[in-house]
């Protein structure tokens, strides 16, 4: 079932590389955009996905750049001897603020609970005046768009020309999207960020830097947001399917 390429986690193909690098490559896009370029986030629940549904695993695994986002898949890389850096959504989309406001860029933020692209958006303006920020409220449902939705944010997507563009309505709906849009978003990179905008915005607590060194986030976020244990069973069949990988390839 499982490919014995040890530059494989679940039939996905992982990179060893460090912030730095990816960062390099995001601003050498940026200076010379062309194409469609994809950032995704791997962990163990959306390594799982992936597994489940094929489309979402062609994005995953045809995107531009695949960052490590979940301890689970650093510990499981150790496995296949890959020396995984860990860089989370959050993280990188700091580091790309800040570079917004080093590179004088436009950012676009689409997407998070109601107004809450539009609150962030005027917060790094004042934050990082030398770049620009565009928030959109984005759509109700990612998994049923309504067309007058996607009309508004691409008639202002080819006006503002975006550098980069942040969307925030949770895995997998938003790499789908964001994939099933490729053309629109030509010459800009673009992130789906899941809850990044609630963290950053403060309107939910992210767990402490310890919690979050130690890989203990998904036990975090369950405490606080107990609705979430279904979505954690997944890690648990990640465990599995991991383990099962590593003996076929022996």
């Amino acid at each position: 079932m499982f490919k014995s390429n040890k530059n494989t986690i679940l039939e996905i193909s992982i990179q060893e590389q460090s912030k730095e690098i990816v960062l390099e490559k995001i601003i050498k896009y940026i200076k010379s955009p062309k194409g469609f370029f994809h950032i995704v986030s791997l962990n163990p629940e959306n390594l799982v996905i992936a597994g489940e549904n094929n489309k979402f695993k062609k994005v995953i695994e045809t995107a531009q750049i695949k960052i490590i986002d979940g301890m689970g898949v650093v510990l499981a890389g150790r496995l296949f001897n890959l020396e995984l850096e860990r860089l989370t959504g959050v993280d990188l989309m700091e580091n790309l603020l800040n570079l917004a406001s080093i590179m004088r860029l436009r950012v676009m933020l689409i997407g998070g609970k109601p107004n809450l692209a539009l609150e962030l958006a005027d917060c790094y303006q004042r934050q990082f005046p030398e770049a620009k920020f565009k928030g959109v409220e984005g759509i109700a449902d990612i998994k049923n768009p309504r067309e007058e939705e996607e009309k508004a944010i691409f008639s202002i997507v080819p006006s503002y020309k975006p550098h980069i563009i942040f969307a925030a309505f949770g895995s997998p709906d938003q790499e789908l999207w964001l994939a099933r849009h490729s053309e629109e978003f030509v010459g800009t990179v673009v992130m789906g960020v899941g809850g990044a905008f609630d963290y950053l915005s403060g309107k939910a607590d992210r767990p402490s830097g310890f919690i979050r060194k130690i890989g203990l986030e998904w036990l975090s976020r369950l405490i606080s947001q107990p609705w979430r244990w279904k979505r954690q069973t997944r890690l648990l069949k990640f465990i599995k399917l991991v383990l099962e990988q590593k003996w076929k390839n022996n």
